[in-house]
């Protein structure tokens, strides 16, 4: 039975775009409790500004707050390298940087351009190598951007053999706004897959393509997905980009679909219920509200 990562980026990208601010104990809990649930690699948070995005804020004590499991890797997303050096110092396993593939984007999420970001990508791959810390290098807006539109395939194709070429531990392309469509997601597989690193893919659910972007993923070879307890999530700096794909939703096509992921669905529910409860709202996954088939519980 073929296995399936799911690389969970719930307390990271699925709360940076709530209204309700989660203290960093609250977010270590949420850490804890999709650790019992059979995740082993979560993005626990980001090391951003916290005046630009509140809702990270304190996250050296998410990571102090974390009771460490063997087995998991606990990952910081960084979008500078002074970001990189605060992961480091609060202990992340993993460093995962957002490379965005537009300059529209890439001036607007980062205040930079893309030949700057791709030299900080090459430089902080260099620099990860040397402290003995895993990264990985995200393409945002690799299927498309709220203000260029449509990106043009080959353009990604070429700032993802740049980075292979560095050596990341993984390579993944983002569906940042939720646009792709499994075409083209087969697509641009078709042409990365191959450079070298693990590529895996991260989807949003913003125009109900997200879980058919997953699966065509899956069967274009990719063995690495991003997801989102409860589906919540979206960037705060593109317009519309509401949730990603739900990780209860996704584990249960997956293991309907014959394909292993380690992931226990009734506890991810009972995850998802409790994080609807300090959020104060219904979430957008809907396995935690419709319950698994019992046939494909476990």
């Amino acid at each position: 039975m073929r296995h399936i990562e799911v690389v969970e980026v719930g307390p990271r990208d699925g709360l940076q775009n709530e209204k309700t601010v989660l203290r960093p104990q609250i977010r270590a809990e949420l850490c804890e409790r999709l650790v019992s649930a059979g995740v082993r690699r979560i993005e626990a948070a980001s090391f951003v500004n916290e005046d630009l995005v509140p809702q990270m804020a304190g996250a050296e004590e998410v990571f102090s707050s974390l009771v460490r499991e063997p087995g998991v890797l606990y990952c910081g997303l960084v979008l500078n390298e002074r970001g990189y050096e605060r992961a480091l110092g609060a202990g992340v396993d993993e460093v995962r940087y957002a490379l965005p593939v537009t300059e529209s984007f890439a001036r607007r999420n980062q205040n930079t351009t893309v030949e700057e970001a791709l030299d900080l990508a090459l430089h902080l791959v260099e620099r990860a190598r040397l402290d003995g810390v895993r990264i990985s290098v995200t393409l945002s807006v690799a299927f498309g951007c709220p203000f260029e539109g449509t990106v043009p395939q080959e353009r990604v194709v070429e700032l993802a053999r740049e980075v292979a070429a560095a050596g990341p531990d993984e390579l993944v392309l983002a569906d940042t706004i939720g646009v792709a469509a499994p075409a083209q997601v087969r697509a641009l597989l078709g042409e990365v897959l191959g450079l070298g690193p693990v590529v895996g893919c991260h989807f949003h659910n913003t125009r109900n393509t997200g879980y058919a972007n997953a699966l065509a993923a899956v069967e274009a070879g990719v063995s690495v997905l991003d997801s989102s307890i409860g589906g919540v999530g979206g960037c705060p700096f593109a317009p519309g980009a509401t949730g990603n794909i739900a990780t209860e939703d996704l584990a249960y096509l997956l293991q309907r679909m014959g394909y292993e992921t380690g992931l226990d669905l009734e506890r991810l529910i009972s995850c998802a219920g409790w994080l609807s409860v300090h959020l104060g709202r219904e979430l957008p996954g809907q396995l935690y509200r419709a319950g698994a088939f019992a046939r494909a519980a476990g």
